[in-house]
């Protein structure tokens, strides 16, 4: 008999990005940033395509960027802490932590 060992669902995130706005490499390059510093905490980045000047990102369907509430595009170092945030609470993101 094999012993199991329990899996813990990791989260995933997805970029809306506006296409006609061509925002698709901003948004590939964020979720190739997200997927190198979060390797083991997120369960997968993706990528869907949208209009209208949308540029949002989601974790689990909950929006925690909104280019149009805010107004503009994040700097990754502030992706990167909202994402750390809520998948990996108090871990160190060595220099995206510093000023």
């Amino acid at each position: 008999m094999k012993r199991r060992t329990a899996l813990r669902r990791r989260p995933r995130l997805a970029i809306v990005y506006c296409t006609q706005c061509r925002w698709l490499l901003r948004a590939a390059w964020m979720a190739q940033e997200l997927l190198t510093t979060f390797e083991a905490d997120l369960g997968e980045v993706a990528l869907r395509p949208g209009t209208g000047g949308v540029f949002d990102v989601l974790l689990d369907g909950k929006a925690i960027w909104s280019r149009r509430e805010r107004r503009r595009f994040p700097d990754i170092k502030e992706l990167k802490q909202l994402v750390r945030d809520r998948v990996a609470p108090g871990r160190d993101l060595g220099h995206s932590d510093r000023n």
